[in-house]
């Protein structure tokens, strides 16, 4: 990718200081959205009774960042900082079009495990997104996490993934989440915010942001998060009753879909059988 530093976002919220959180469950989306759709049913705070208030106390897991080592990020903490912008002011620019409003999200970088509000989650839990607070959360060693164990290397792999979770926001301005809690869908929130990143990408590359191979980049990264890919790497079986984010094939084509139209509208994954 072609980016320029231009220092810290003003929406980027640094946490890797403070050492870890709380021990916690992974959340991700996906978890999120469950978990909220099943105490709305029964009418109890799961987050609480499943010991995830951000309120709860626990101990701390590994000792604080120490200074060299957050210097040495630095230029990775810039270069989010500069994808987290880029892809907010594309979204500022499609809201305003449609004479919407635009509220912008924040990012926090963590170390290990954090709070947030919608419940506690460690790092294994992956980049996600809370609607409770409009927060990306992210710790930066799912990058090197990204490159070497799902085989998705490069930059703009980083930038899909930031912006899929900025997707998450989008339908959670649009009420997209709320609606999709009370239906219990899941793999059709992922998939439109696959799209919605897919979108964003084009605009990149009008821009001339993109580079070449970065589109390749992004596809392999939607691949490589896939549940059948993920279940395969863990040596099970895929079984598609059991996805919460949609299939690598799934993923890759629904951010070709926003790649390739140019347009939100083009994301409605929550239409068909």
């Amino acid at each position: 990718m072609k980016w320029e530093d231009a220092g810290r976002s003003k929406n980027l919220e640094d946490r890797r200081a403070a050492g870890p959180g709380r021990a916690a469950v992974p959340l991700g989306i996906g978890g999120v959205l469950i978990i909220l759709a099943l105490s709305a049913i029964t009418g109890t705070d799961l987050f609480s009774a499943l010991g995830l208030s951000p309120s709860a106390a626990v101990q701390p897991q590994t000792a604080a960042s120490n200074p060299a080592e957050l210097q040495a990020e630095e230029p990775m903490v810039r270069f989010v900082s500069f994808v987290l912008d880029d892809v907010q002011s594309f979204w500022h620019a499609t809201f305003e079009a449609s004479d919407l409003p635009y509220q912008e999200a924040g990012l926090v970088l963590y170390r290990d495990a954090v709070s947030t509000a919608c419940g506690d989650a460690p790092s294994s839990a992956g980049p996600f997104y809370c609607p409770g607070d409009q927060k990306v959360y992210l710790d930066l060693s799912f990058f090197e996490e990204l490159s070497r164990r799902y085989g998705a290397p490069g930059d703009f792999a980083q930038a899909y993934v930031i912006a899929h979770e900025l997707g998450h926001h989008v339908q959670n301005l649009l009420g997209t989440l709320t609606r999709a809690q009370s239906q219990g869908l899941s793999v059709p929130v992922e998939l439109q915010a696959d799209c919605y990143a897919g979108v964003w990408g084009a605009s990149a590359g009008r821009r001339g942001i993109m580079e070449r191979g970065d589109l390749q980049e992004g596809l392999g990264a939607a691949a490589s998060v896939g549940d059948d890919t993920l279940a395969k790497r863990a040596g099970r079986v895929p079984n598609q009753e059991t996805f919460t984010h949609g299939s690598s094939a799934q993923r890759t084509q629904w951010f070709t879909t926003g790649f390739q139209s140019d347009d939100p509208n083009a994301c409605n994954t929550f239409a068909g059988p």
